[in-house]
């Protein structure tokens, strides 16, 4: 993932290993509070969290932009099918 995020960020150096790691991380969390369950290698999780790296990485001209689409990302995941863990409990009336 480390290396999808950099060829994406542009970045070339292993000096900013450490803090993209930590965005990595940050992005994986807060996808998993949103109830986004999916493994780490799917292509969709993957386009959230480079998206979400992006948002908070260094300060991007097009911060509300991006942040916008990290929105629309989780919230596109949190609807579809084998995506989440809510149970059995959700939709039920």
């Amino acid at each position: 993932m480390l290396d999808k995020v950099k060829m994406a960020l542009r970045i070339t150096t292993t000096a900013f290993d450490d803090e993209i790691n930590g965005l990595i991380a940050a992005a994986l969390s807060d996808l998993s509070i949103a109830g986004v369950s999916a493994p780490e290698n799917d292509p969709l999780v993957t386009r959230a969290v480079i998206t979400y790296c992006r948002v908070y990485f260094g300060e991007p001209s097009d911060f509300d932009r991006l942040k916008r689409a990290y929105d629309e990302q989780t919230a596109q995941l949190q609807m579809a099918t084998n995506y989440t863990d809510w149970g059995d409990e959700c939709g039920q009336v």
